[in-house]
């Protein structure tokens, strides 16, 4: 059974920054040396970094040629796992800097965001769960398997970076000069589209914060969504990968 809390000390504070949109080196620039403060401990408490960036693609360590953007877009090389992928505005951006419990479980880190977005989609009646051998947050139905929540994460020194990106209500047309996350057998989606109306950033804000929250903090929820497969299925360890 996975433990109460993935945090080191989870009677610490969570503090989270809602920060808006910013440039995404600066915020590469931030998240490190916010990092590597926790992991010297002149941070004493994690947090979680909560934006949007303007149109930028980014490829994790896997990215293979043919993934890359059509359009001749610029490709920023980043030092997470998996493979490339697109933020921008309308899409939430997560970056929690939390010291993690030892051992070191990032299989069970990976798998309570995956948790806290599908219950942040539920709120918005948008049914979301896993698809099995893929990180992330997925709709499936008979139409096929859309990616709704983007998962890249790296541990150093027990300290996480990167994190997730929820499709809130970006322009998809984005997507389409890449292989989203290096799958070509699938498509990609947003929240507002699966649920059929307009959802801002602002509206996902505090159910983003409590979910996750909830996640890091008890036991992951992930028997109670829909898709679920095996909580235990590989995750590239230390730096689990956007697929």
């Amino acid at each position: 059974m996975p433990r109460e809390s993935i945090r080191t000390d989870p009677e610490t504070p969570f503090e989270v920054r809602t920060l808006g949109v910013v440039d995404y080196q600066d915020a590469y620039d931030t998240q490190h040396s916010l990092a590597a403060e926790r992991a010297d401990g002149t941070l004493d408490h994690d947090l979680l970094l909560l934006l949007e960036h303007p149109s930028t693609y980014t490829a994790g360590k896997r990215t293979e040629p043919s993934d890359l953007p059509t359009n001749g877009a610029n490709v920023v090389d980043v030092d997470r796992g998996g493979r490339i992928t697109w933020h921008g505005p309308g899409q939430l951006v997560g970056y929690p800097i939390v010291a993690l419990a030892q051992p070191l479980d990032v299989v069970d880190y990976v798998r309570r965001i995956e948790s806290a977005l599908i219950a942040v989609c539920a709120r918005f009646g948008v049914s979301a769960g896993r698809v099995d051998g893929r990180s992330g947050v997925w709709v499936c139905d008979d139409a096929g398997e859309r990616k709704l929540g983007q998962i890249g994460i790296r541990v150093a020194r027990g300290i996480t970076l990167h994190g997730f990106a929820l499709n809130v209500n970006p322009d998809m047309s984005a997507f389409d000069a890449i292989v989203p996350c290096g799958i070509a057998d699938a498509g990609v989606t947003s929240l507002a589209l699966e649920a059929g109306h307009e959802i801002t950033v602002d509206e996902v804000l505090v159910d983003v914060v409590d979910a996750v929250r909830s996640a890091f903090d008890h036991r992951d929820v992930g028997a109670d969504v829909i898709g679920v497969t095996d909580p235990q299925a590989s995750v590239e360890p230390g730096v689990a990968s956007v697929r």
